[in-house]
């Protein structure tokens, strides 16, 4: 589905099922369907209505070749919430997609009922921002590195030790990753955006419940920044997930959605037994 704000950005999202409803958001560079093969059906199974989001930069959303600033990312979500009239809504983020929704609960948390903020920080540390705009220049000079090589710098920074040890399962990766490295100026724009400043004074005014849930081999995000994270906002709660990296809800799905549930379901009971 596809829609245009009021500031003329095409958004296209995928809206499934009845019930509270749950917004996905995803990190750089990927597109909405990263989540259909687990969290969609899991979320729906439970009676959730699940939207996702492709962020701005990820065709067919517009793709913000001219560059655009975490505040439209957040802008945009605010006006799919309020096209969708799901307000207040559930959201899920993941690692840029967490800074998204961690700026939304500032911005506008009468849009939201409770955020869970998965391979979250509150400051990027700074080999990640020296990665993120290093990879953004790559993209700019129009350089373009062999897949292979690509594919497996991407490896070795999302996967943990474990997936990578098991060679078969690590080509599987492999050749996923060999398929989806198409990055644009749109992926370049979000890039710049993914490495943070430091955000931690800023979120202790957040009053939206949230949850982080961190990775425990995750090398962007890890475990001890999202404690932070967790610390600097007020009431917040956070689980580590053994056995995994920055892409954890893809690696161990099942503990991901048990977590995930867990938590969107304790505000959710009376409202998903009136929808079942």
């Amino acid at each position: 589905m596809l829609m245009t704000t009021e500031y003329g950005v095409r958004l296209s999202y995928h809206d499934r099922g009845d019930g509270p409803a749950v917004l996905l958001l995803t990190g750089t560079g990927a597109p909405s369907s990263v989540w259909d093969l687990h969290q969609v059906p899991a979320l729906r199974a439970a009676g959730f209505r699940v939207i996702s989001l492709d962020n701005r930069g990820i065709p067919p959303s517009d793709e913000g070749a001219d560059g655009f600033t975490v505040g439209d990312l957040v802008a945009d979500v605010a006006a799919l919430i309020g096209h969708l009239g799901v307000a207040p809504c559930r959201v899920v983020g993941t690692s840029m997609g967490a800074y998204v929704a961690q700026e939304l609960a500032l911005a506008r948390p009468d849009l939201l009922e409770a955020v869970v903020l998965m391979a979250a920080c509150g400051r990027s540390s700074l080999v990640q921002r020296v990665l993120a705009q290093g990879e953004a220049e790559l993209i700019e000079r129009g350089t373009e590195l062999p897949a292979g090589y690509a594919a497996a710098v991407r490896a070795l920074h999302n996967l943990s030790p474990a997936t990578l040890a098991d060679d078969d399962l690590t080509a599987d990766w492999l050749d996923l990753f060999t398929a989806t490295e198409k990055w644009g100026p749109g992926v370049r724009a979000q890039l710049l955006l993914s490495a943070l400043p430091d955000r931690l004074g800023a979120y202790r005014a957040i009053e939206v419940p949230c949850h982080v849930v961190s990775f425990e081999h995750d090398l962007v995000a890890p475990p001890a920044a999202g404690r932070e994270l967790a610390a600097a906002i007020p009431g917040a709660t956070h689980r580590t997930i053994p056995g995994c990296g920055h892409f954890g809800y893809l690696e161990h799905p099942d503990a991901v959605n048990r977590e995930l549930l867990g938590f969107l379901r304790a505000g959710s009971g009376a409202r998903l037994e009136e929808s079942a």
